[in-house]
């Protein structure tokens, strides 16, 4: 794992609070050679590096993912010094978590800019110079919703249904034309990051700690695996919906695992904040 992030220069979004935060802190003991740090609050920004210290070289920028001015304003600022990114991790994402009606047209835009769109913003930015250079690593942060509805994230879960299906097809894009740059999808199911909070976990399917799932990354990117599914139970969410019809596997999720009432409780932390 340590011989894999050596030297590299690693890219990542989403990186004040989360996934993105201890990704970043975590990889920082592992030879890096330099972390660019994006996220829309700077601020936050400061106190990651701070804990990060001398480990490496850390940029910081203010960057909002969801305005594509502001992407290509910093990508470029990154290429004009000549910096091009070994490793993009997208992190960054909102969860608004009502159902679809109580939804404004501005909750669907942001989310849909965010988790989606921002995310193919920011490879779009550094992938031809990637291509050219013939190597590179792409990591999107998907979501187990995007294997199964729910009720409440209705909006949410088309947005990472989006990233699953871009995510695989670029990686089949970079495979076909040997470019040399990995694809890997992240689809874990709730984390305790606290943009989840007050989620009741399905049955079978527990709450993962944000090092938990830091971890399983950093093994998975390190083997270059197209996906990291967590927890192990969903593996198995594409097979069961597969082979059960629509009645069953609705009984099955909103009765037997409880999936359909997981958002219930949804308190979510400073209104999706990244």
């Amino acid at each position: 794992m340590t011989t894999y992030f050596k030297n590299k220069t690693v890219l990542i979004t989403g990186a004040a609070s989360g996934i993105g935060r201890r990704f970043a802190e975590t990889v920082a003991s592992k030879s890096v050679s330099r972390l660019v740090l994006w996220d829309r609050n700077p601020e936050v920004l400061d106190e990651v590096a701070t804990g990060i210290g001398d480990q490496c070289e850390v940029i910081l920028h203010g960057v909002d993912v969801s305005s594509k001015e502001s992407v290509s304003t910093h990508a470029s600022q990154l290429t004009d010094s000549g910096i091009l990114p070994d490793v993009i991790l997208n992190c960054a994402g909102i969860v608004v978590g009502k159902m679809f009606h109580e939804h404004s047209m501005d909750d669907i835009q942001r989310t849909m800019d965010i988790n989606t769109t921002g995310s193919m913003w920011v490879v779009h930015a550094f992938l031809e110079a990637m291509i050219e250079r013939g190597s590179g690593h792409v990591v999107n942060l998907a979501s187990a919703s995007g294997y199964i509805g729910n009720p409440r994230m209705s909006v949410y879960a088309a947005s990472k249904w989006a990233v699953l299906g871009w995510s695989d097809s670029l990686r089949l894009e970079m495979e076909k034309l040997n470019t040399g740059i990995s694809v890997t999808t992240v689809i874990p199911s709730y984390i305790k990051t606290g943009m989840f909070d007050g989620v009741k976990p399905p049955n079978l399917v527990p709450l993962l700690e944000t090092d938990q799932i830091v971890g399983l990354m950093m093994q998975g990117i390190s083997r270059k695996k197209s996906k990291i599914e967590a927890p192990f139970m969903i593996r198995f969410v594409p097979f069961i919906k597969s082979v059960l019809p629509e009645s069953a596997f609705d009984w099955v999720a909103g009765n037997l695992l409880g999936v359909y009432r997981s958002m219930e409780s949804f308190t979510g932390r400073d209104k999706g904040k990244e």
